[in-house]
């Protein structure tokens, strides 16, 4: 994963604003990669471009060998089925089983075998600590817990890369570094790249890579051993 010389506004005209500026940065395989950076520093735009969730208008943004300005629809799509995504709002399906709901992360990329489906979807839960929690709905959850089934959901799949914008903010001390913890095995097991936008210093440490956003420029880039 790699950005040339990327720079991206927001607005037109008067109200035109950049908000990033001649982002170069190269992201190894098996990594796990933090963006820090006071807000608006531009770090979810950064997480976007390079997930191939917003368009890039400046420079250029390879992804798993693929360039992605002036990238057709459907290469994006393709490219987006290899990826996992994590947010701080976990989106789930109100109506749909903690099972059912991370069943949803294989049948977007097509894989709808329901037995074998059902036993990733639990396996991925069982990871993260909820295998007393399949058959729960999301009303009786809670925001920890929904948030790690969210977790489950994006991984689920074995996606090459991961892409999480605060994924541990409504996560006890615990459970946040369970998470962090199952992104470095998967780093380490099946090549997994994980790049995480976070304010949590608890996770810092953890992270083999430390980025430092402020308006817009790249100020600090920090490798940990």
């Amino acid at each position: 994963m790699q950005a040339r010389a990327l720079n991206h506004w927001f607005g037109q005209g008067e109200a035109r604003k950049q908000a990033l500026y001649d982002i170069n940065l190269r992201i190894a395989r098996g990594s796990l990669t933090v963006l820090m950076g006071p807000s608006g520093s531009g770090k979810t735009t950064l997480l976007t471009l390079l997930g191939c969730l917003r368009e890039v208008q400046d420079g250029s943004v390879t992804l798993l060998g693929h360039e992605l300005r002036g990238a057709a629809a459907a290469q994006n799509v393709a490219l987006r089925r290899r990826l996992g995504f994590i947010f701080q709002a976990h989106n789930l399906h109100e109506s749909l089983t903690a099972t059912q709901n991370v069943v949803m992360g294989l049948q977007v990329l097509g894989r709808v075998d329901k037995d074998r489906a059902q036993a990733a979807a639990a396996h991925a839960l069982g990871l993260l600590g909820l295998s007393d929690r399949l058959d729960y709905l999301p009303a009786n959850l809670s925001g920890g817990q929904k948030q790690r089934v969210a977790v489950a959901r994006a991984l689920v799949g074995n996606p090459d890369v991961v892409l999480a914008d605060e994924p541990t903010a409504a996560l006890d001390k615990e459970s946040g570094a369970n998470v962090v913890d199952l992104l470095k095995r998967l780093g380490r097991a099946r090549g997994t790249t994980t790049l995480m936008v976070t304010h949590d210093n608890r996770i810092v440490e953890r992270a083999d890579r430390v980025l430092t956003l402020e308006d817009g420029r790249i100020v600090e880039d920090r490798t940990q051993g």
